[in-house]
């Protein structure tokens, strides 16, 4: 029995050690993609949108090679529940239930990702990256190498989205060439509506956290909506309509405040205008005193 309970947990982690692995070839591969897009934007001046699609399309044979190596066939679609994944296996170490594993892994993942990224952005190269975002002419004007700091985003932020993904992957124990497909939206979606919470007058690590926050907020709208037993087919069209209206949140907003101000300058109309009566009276008053002291000057150079 003892021997049976090493070595099971001898191979649980063994395969967690394998998981790390994948996650870590799964990252490089994804900074290789962005390094794909980043050169195809800098260097051959291709849109960005436009060098995205190029690098996305071309990927999407690339996946399915992939997922076919050992079968002999391409494959848009592979199950991994046969060899299990880094959610079983650290369930197998640790019985503490797939949620609660789940939960544990994926709170892990976003400290550390916000972390490392609160950490890169305080850097000389992460500031140059900042700077290159808010204003690239003028971090152009200042030496910085915007071309490369586009490249290095680009690089970073799809090494993160590829471990996103196999992170996804290990939870359903499925991978497929569909699974990206809404992505685009829910990340909006996610930002928009952190944004909306946490404003820019927090400090940075916490407007990171908002990015966090936002996509656990949407996701538990998601699920409101399933419970309320939409059908799947129509939740497409009430994700772009959420988003929309995360979208349209800054525009009301200033709508609001500019409305606020209109009626405060109303409210404040007639004290408005006894200040400029007495502000005319003072000036009658001045140019009156200025008059007498004229007249009294010449009078007094006459009489010499």
């Amino acid at each position: 029995m003892t021997l049976s309970k090493d070595f099971v947990a001898k191979g649980a982690a063994q395969g967690v050690f394998m998981a790390i692995i994948a996650l870590f070839v799964a990252m490089v591969v994804g900074g290789l993609a962005g390094l794909v897009t980043g050169l195809l934007n800098t260097k051959l001046k291709i849109a960005p949108i436009l060098a995205g699609i190029l690098t996305m399309t071309g990927l999407y044979s690339i996946n399915m090679f992939i997922m076919g190596i050992g079968s002999g066939n391409v494959k848009s679609n592979l199950g991994l529940g046969s060899i299990g994944t880094l959610f079983t296996k650290i369930e197998d170490f640790m019985p503490i239930g797939r949620n609660w594993v789940i939960f544990i892994v994926g709170a892990l993942s976003v400290a550390a990702v916000i972390g490392l990224i609160y950490w890169f952005f305080g850097t000389e190269t992460g500031s140059a990256m900042r700077a290159t975002g808010n204003n690239e002419k003028m971090a152009k004007a200042q030496g910085i190498n915007t071309q490369g700091s586009k490249i290095l985003g680009l690089v970073l932020s799809n090494a993160f989205v590829a471990v996103s993904g196999a992170l996804i992957t290990f939870q359903q124990s499925n991978a497929s060439n569909t699974m990206g497909v809404g992505s685009i939206v829910a990340g909006l979606a996610a930002i928009i509506i952190g944004e909306g919470i946490i404003s820019g007058k927090f400090p940075f690590w916490a407007r990171l956290m908002s990015v966090a926050l936002g996509s656990v907020i949407y996701r538990i709208i998601i699920s409101f909506i399933y419970l309320a037993g939409v059908n799947s087919e129509y939740v497409k069209l009430l994700t772009a309509v959420l988003v929309v209206v995360a979208l349209s949140i800054p525009l009301i907003k200033e709508k609001i405040s500019k409305t606020a101000r209109k009626s405060k300058k109303t409210g404040s109309g007639g004290n408005a205008d006894n200040t400029s009566v007495k502000e005319e009276k003072i000036a009658d008053e001045s140019s009156v005193a200025d008059s007498t002291e004229k007249q009294e000057k010449e009078s007094a150079v006459g009489e010499v």
